[in-house]
């Protein structure tokens, strides 16, 4: 019996499993054992017990990965940045092409982000080497502040099922729902970077430990916005903070005409998972015309993604009364879908307050190229009113614009606007969500609501 509990314990330090908690260390605190460097050239040694990664001049984005791929798992670690402009992350089920990147190797999937900049977006979901990001800290700005630089931080990542939940320091920070990436490697990041003076500057990786049995998930606070790439659907999480779909995915339950109390028989359609308005030769209303939830809304949080085919112009408005008498499409609040670099409107108004994601022919939307997705690809919509009366847009998870109805700035700008001849544009206390016809092919789908 005491050779069998010896063999046991020898076992268990040449693993390095941990006792506690059924969790089982990653690195064995002495060599790089199971793991390997994958496409850039910055260094990774092991330095006093934990792992050190050297950024070098001109190199690609570098990767020690595990040589182990792990499908559900809680990994937690501790990281320090030397730098607060070297930039870093945890790969998360992620995949390698050796082919990619010219024949450098490229590497693949979700990352916890490491963002020790002013930005702050620590504990964000960004895909690397694919989509980009998929949960950008304006989501969650409360917890932009969990990162501390100077010191090590608590990172901790849940990976089960379809969901990947991040906490930086105890903070919950990002929550995403995703098909992709059912298993894959695990990964520290060296970014790669081109300032001399950010060349030699490390990156610190300790207790990094993973759990894979015995799983449950972790509790989240309450309150926190999901990226839900799942069609149509809503997450336990989603349901019980309150969220509820507009759209089913497979009819036109929760919908009319702004003109009827029917839903259009022509010019719209529900198949394969969308609700699309369907091209008339650019037409304003002059198809099916808009359509409208039946329901009213007065303080929400509305998020939705549309698609637009080439040169496309179309627009969720909020706040429609339909008091309004017009020949077209019905008066509200509107962010502004459109493609920017062909449709005409785009150069009409005031400083592009016509273009994409903008409160139409108000406010333009500040945006960066690199979030706005191409024409024939999915972009996320966000429309937040507080009972205040303060109003956001977002794009792709990115705040693009705020401003608070019925203020004096808000009236002065309608003023100026095409909206000037309606008493008391934008204020009522309440109206319908609207989807836009003027005549366009425009896909949306993963409409959700929250009424705050």
């Amino acid at each position: 019996m005491k050779n069998i509990r010896l063999l046991i314990l020898v076992m268990a330090l040449a693993t390095g499993a941990s006792a506690q908690n059924g969790y089982t260390n990653l690195f064995n605190g002495k060599d790089l054992t199971g793991w390997k460097i994958l496409a850039g050239k910055a260094e990774y040694r092991v330095e006093n017990g934990g792992i050190t990664g050297t950024a070098v001049l001109n190199s690609g984005n570098t990767f020690l990965v595990t040589e182990r791929e792990y499908g559900d798992f809680i990994l937690e670690l501790d990281v320090k940045t030397e730098s607060d402009q070297t930039n870093s992350g945890i790969q998360l089920r992620s995949h390698y092409n050796p082919l990619g990147h010219e024949g450098k190797g490229l590497v693949y999937g979700k990352q916890c982000e490491i963002d020790p900049s002013d930005r702050a977006w620590s504990g964000g979901v960004y895909d690397e080497g694919r989509r980009d990001w998929l949960y950008p800290m304006e989501l969650n700005a409360k917890a932009k502040t969990a990162w501390k630089n100077g010191g090590f931080n608590h990172i901790k990542v849940e990976c089960m099922g379809y969901t990947t939940k991040t906490w930086i320091n105890g903070v919950a920070t990002a929550y995403v729902v995703d098909t992709l990436d059912k298993t894959g490697f695990i990964g520290l990041q060296v970014h790669a970077i081109n300032d001399a003076g950010q060349a030699g500057k490390k990156i610190f990786f300790k207790n990094v430990r993973i759990k894979t049995a015995n799983l449950k998930p972790q509790p989240f606070a309450k309150g926190v916005y999901v990226v839900n790439l799942e069609k149509n659907m809503l997450s336990k999480y989603e349901k019980q903070g309150g969220w509820k779909l507009l759209f089913d995915g497979k009819s036109s339950a929760g919908w009319r005409s702004a003109t009827s109390m029917a839903f259009p028989t022509k010019g719209w359609e529900v198949k394969n998972g969308m609700l699309s308005v369907l091209g008339s030769a650019g037409g304003e209303a002059a198809n099916g015309g808009d359509i409208i939830t039946n329901k009213q809304f007065n303080a929400f949080d509305i998020s939705f993604e549309f698609r637009m085919a080439k040169g496309a112009n179309s627009g969720l408005k909020y706040f429609v009364t339909l008091s309004e008498k017009t020949t077209g499409s019905a008066i509200g609040l509107e962010y502004q879908v459109l493609d920017d670099a062909v449709h005409p409107d785009a150069k009409l108004g005031r400083d592009g307050d016509r273009t994409l994601a903008s409160l139409y022919d108000l406010i333009p939307a500040k945006k960066q190229s690199r979030f706005v997705h191409p024409i024939g690809a999915w972009n996320t919509g966000r429309v937040i009113v507080y009972p205040n009366n303060h109003v956001e847009h977002y794009l792709n998870g990115v705040k693009v614009l705020e401003y608070d109805r019925g203020s004096k700035a808000y009236r002065d700008l309608v003023a100026i606007s095409k909206y000037k001849v309606w008493k008391d544009f934008g204020e009522a206390p309440q109206g319908h969500i609207l989807l836009q016809d003027h005549g366009f092919d425009v896909n949306y789908r993963n409409v959700k609501i929250k009424e705050l």
